[in-house]
C-alpha cells in the first residue's frame, strides 16, 4: 500500500483479573470510582492541574460505562474530551469519544463519528483508531458497504501507522476482520472471491475508500460537530 494522505488508563487491573466473577467485578469497579471521585475532589478543591483534572475524568466516566453507569458517564467524559480538544491533545480525545459511544447514550453515535475523525485524520495510536473503526462494524447491518469501508481503512492504517511486532499484530487482527466482514457482506469465503468482493467495493485503493468513510462519519455524526475540523486541520504538522 503507498504511503498514508491523511482526510481527516483502560479499565483498572483489578476488574480485568475478576471477569470470571460479575459480583468481584462490580465490587472492584466501585472501589476504583471511589478512589477516583475522591481524587478528582481533592483537585478541585486545592485549584490542581487542568490536565490531571481531564484525565481523572476520563478515568471516571470509562468506570461508570464498566459499572453500565452510561447517563452518568457522559457529562463527564464530555467534559474530558472538550478539554483535550482545547489542547491539541487528540488521542485523548479520541480516546474520550470511544468512552462516549460506549455509554450508549442518544448522541453516542454522533460521538464514534467524532473519534473516528480524530483518529484518521491525526497520527495516533493505529489500536485505538481500529478499536474505533470496528464499532462502525458492529453497529451495521450484514450487507453494509460501510462496515466493509470501515474494515478496508483498519488493515490499511494497521500497515501504515504501525511498526515491528505491533504491525504484525494488527496487520493480521484487521485481514481477520476483514475476511469477516466479507463473509458477512456477501458470503466471501475464497481468496478469488475476496480479491473480486474488493476490486468491486473498491477497497484497494486508499484514495477512494478513504473518501467513502467520510460518508460513513457524516451519517454517524449529522453536522452535529464539536469542533472545527477546517481550523484543526491547519495546526496539523503536515499541513505547514
Amino acid at each position: 500500500m503507498k504511503q498514508f494522505d491523511p482526510f481527516f488508563t483502560r479499565l483498572p487491573d483489578t476488574a480485568a483479573d475478576s471477569v470470571m466473577n460479575p459480583g468481584i467485578e462490580a465490587a472492584a469497579l466501585e472501589s476504583h470510582l471511589q478512589v477516583l471521585v475522591e481524587h478528582l475532589h481533592e483537585l478541585e478543591r486545592s485549584d490542581g492541574s487542568a490536565q490531571r483534572i481531564a484525565d481523572l475524568r476520563l478515568q471516571i466516566a470509562r468506570t461508570l460505562v464498566g459499572l453500565e453507569r452510561g447517563d452518568e458517564a457522559w457529562p463527564i467524559g464530555r467534559a474530558a474530551f472538550d478539554h483535550f480538544m482545547a489542547f491539541d491533545q487528540f488521542e485523548l480525545a479520541a480516546d474520550a469519544c470511544d468512552v462516549l459511544f460506549q455509554a450508549n447514550q442518544p448522541d453516542s453515535l454522533i460521538a464514534l463519528g467524532q473519534g473516528i475523525w480524530l483518529s484518521v485524520t491525526c497520527p495516533i495510536d493505529p489500536e485505538l483508531t481500529i478499536e474505533l473503526l470496528s464499532h462502525v462494524i458492529d453497529e451495521t447491518p450484514d450487507d453494509s458497504d460501510g462496515a466493509a469501508v470501515a474494515a478496508a481503512t483498519a488493515l490499511f492504517l494497521a500497515d501504515v501507522r504501525s511498526h515491528d511486532r505491533q504491525r504484525e499484530d494488527l496487520v493480521f487482527f484487521t485481514t481477520q476482520l476483514l475476511g469477516t466482514v466479507a463473509r458477512r457482506h456477501d458470503g466471501i469465503e475464497t481468496p478469488a472471491q475476496m480479491d473480486a468482493w474488493m476490486d468491486r467495493l473498491e477497497l484497494k485503493e486508499p484514495e477512494k475508500f478513504l473518501v467513502r468513510l467520510r460518508n460513513v462519519v457524516d451519517v454517524l455524526v449529522q453536522d452535529d460537530w464539536w469542533f472545527d475540523r477546517d481550523a484543526l486541520q491547519a495546526r496539523l504538522p503536515f499541513n505547514q
